[in-house]
């Protein structure tokens, strides 16, 4: 029940309408045990046992008021009876309960009305909320996570809170109040015979609850499993291509046959349990009744109550009006502890502890304006060190190149400059200020950043290329696609800037969605730019029309420049070799060639084009 009272926070801009739902229940629970009372009149007139009241009752109070409402009915009834006969009094009752059914539901149908207003509200929150943790959390925290468990936590689960929390709030405002007007009118009715329904109801409750504790452990494996096939949906979709070059369809669909068989089984165990509830809670409702019926039978035939026969009557018609109510709730209780796991999923998410956050008295940097110095900097990510005591200083204006074989820690080192990461010892300092002391969106507004591969989104060029900055207009969009060389490209698209690229950029060649991502950075404009592997995975024809957009935008900027072909680095202002997260070298393309040291065999050996 934590991880529900976690959830219901979300439901507190909406309280107004849970207090109008509970309005609307009471009034609802007053006319749904009326619309029965009503009838115990119409009982006794129809077993020739009514009670003729001549004198018009006077009201004695809170606790006499079910001997009011009953000795009021009489006197009207027998009034009738005196004045029009059996048939005017009959008509007369009828025309009451008709009005108690027609409030009863009218006020049951407002009550649901104002409730979806609170439902769609903390769903929505909900997924804003979660949303907004997915993308604040540090890349770190999706390392060992498979996205489509992600994916499942904010669609499947948020689907399972709705319907296994939410909508059991109006069973939990609603059917207690029933039940509560109803038990009132029963102990007016006999007090002996309610006491005696109270020693058998909570038997009832605790061999509901032995069930439903059962069911939350089966759920949460069942929402684990469902992140999983998802996942493996997401990973075949990406790499379709692989899977169909190395015709290894059969084993991909023998893999994902074993997850939904696994995931078969968990629901299997689930529903069962849940569907139990409701025939188990009548069966036991049933029984209760029966025992009723027995006890308040003999009650009524030795007169050992004062209790009337169609009091009586109606006193098992006002039971059965607990027995859905109690159903309701033992419902309520079962799709509680089902939708426990998925909030405790979705709670893991929301409560996520972020190590990368703004410090107390992080300051806003407005500009770059000397240097970034990392100095005597180690990470690790998991127990091994892939960066050790490193140092390097990077002047404004010049160009730095990484190079290194695969693992020596060129990316780690270009994701630790914008703070994807942060350093296990020593400090990156810019402009002689830690980064740590920085406001996170002010440090990433000084950094543009290119990546091997091309993230783009399925939205319109204009928009994909707009997604750093909030206003620009068409000519400083044009101008950026330009300088990327991707005007040229984007003009023959069918709609030209407003064109769809597709999922993931998909419509589009490697080289162009290269140059998109160039274009989003050039129209960002800042001061530091980072490119990781910018021009590894493109064709030669590709690769020079992007190397020629990359060298305009690095004009006149701070540049990293990580990559393995040498046409890509050779003109950087300084080159520094990375062997196992050490500098080992530094200095000119000529320069290290001279030395015939570390860079000079990576060139020789090819690892450099």
């Amino acid at each position: 029940m934590s991880y529900f009272r976690k959830i219901m926070r979300f439901a507190r801009p909406y309280y107004k309408f849970a207090g109008m739902n509970i309005f609307f229940n009471i009034l609802y629970a007053i006319f749904n045990v009326l619309s029965v009372l009503t009838f115990i009149p119409v009982l006794g007139i129809l077993f020739g046992r009514e009670e003729k009241v001549t004198e018009k009752p006077v009201f004695q109070g809170i606790t006499g008021v079910y001997d009011y409402v009953q000795d009021s009915l009489n006197y009207y009834v027998s009034d009738m009876m005196e004045t029009g006969g059996i048939e005017k009094a009959l008509i007369f009752i009828c025309l009451i309960s008709f009005s108690m059914f027609f409030f009863k539901n009218l006020f049951r149908y407002l009550a649901l009305f104002v409730m979806t207003f609170l439902l769609t509200g903390v769903v929505k929150d909900l997924r804003d909320s979660l949303y907004s943790k997915i993308i604040s959390l540090p890349i770190s925290y999706y390392s060992e996570k498979r996205k489509g468990d992600t994916m499942a936590r904010i669609s499947n689960d948020v689907q399972e809170i709705e319907n296994s929390f939410l909508n059991t709030l109006e069973a939990l405002f609603s059917e207690p109040l029933t039940i509560t007007f109803t038990l009132i009118s029963m102990f007016a009715i006999s007090a002996k015979l309610t006491f005696f329904a109270f020693i058998l109801l909570p038997v009832s409750g605790i061999i509901i609850s032995s069930v439903s504790k059962r069911l939350k452990a089966k759920s949460l494996l069942a929402q684990q499993e469902t992140g999983t096939f998802l996942s493996f949906v997401d990973e075949t979709l990406t790499g379709l291509k692989v899977i169909k070059s190395f015709t290894a369809e059969s084993k991909m669909y023998n893999r994902f046959r074993e997850s939904t068989l696994r995931l078969r089984k968990l629901m299997n165990s689930v529903m069962n349990r849940k569907n139990l509830a409701s025939p188990m809670s009548e069966f036991l409702g049933s029984a209760t009744i029966i025992s009723i019926l027995f006890y308040g039978g003999r009650i009524v035939l030795l007169g050992e109550d004062e209790m009337k026969p169609q009091e009586f009557l109606g006193y098992i018609g006002l039971f059965y009006l607990i027995l859905n109510p109690a159903k309701a709730i033992s419902k309520a209780i079962f799709s509680i502890q089902k939708g426990n796991a998925s909030a405790e999923r979705i709670v893991s998410v929301l409560e996520a502890e972020n190590p990368i956050q703004d410090a107390p008295q992080a300051i806003e940097k407005e500009g770059f304006e000397k240097e970034i110095e990392l100095k005597n900097i180690s990470f690790k990510y998991q127990d091994e060190y892939v960066i050790k005591n490193l140092s390097l200083r990077i002047p404004k204006g010049q160009s730095v190149a990484l190079v290194g074989q695969s693992g020596s820690g060129k990316s780690t080192l270009a994701n630790l400059i914008p703070r994807f990461y942060d350093v296990n010892e020593g400090e990156i300092l810019l402009d002689g200020v830690n980064l740590k002391e920085i406001k996170l969106e002010s440090l990433r507004e000084l950094m543009g950043l290119v990546t091997q591969e091309s993230i783009l989104f399925n939205d319109s060029v204009k928009n994909n290329i707009t997604l750093g900055v909030d206003h620009a207009t068409d000519d400083e969009i044009e101008d950026a696609a330009r300088i990327a060389n991707a005007h040229e490209f984007i003009e023959d698209l069918p709609q030209k800037y407003e064109s769809n690229i597709g999922d993931s950029g998909n419509l589009l060649s490697g080289g162009q969605r290269q140059r998109l991502s160039i274009a989003r950075a050039v129209l960002k404009n800042p001061p530091i730019m980072i490119l990781d592997e910018a021009t590894s995975a493109l064709d030669t024809e590709s690769e020079q029309l992007v190397q020629q957009a990359l060298e305009k935008m690095m004009e006149n900027r701070t540049s990293v420049v990580i990559a393995h072909r040498l046409s890509t680095i050779q003109k950087a202002d300084r080159i520094v070799v990375v062997h196992k997260g050490e500098i080992v070298e530094q200095g000119k393309h000529a320069e290290l060639l001279e030395k015939k040291g570390a860079y000079h065999k990576l060139v020789t050996m090819q690892a450099l084009d």
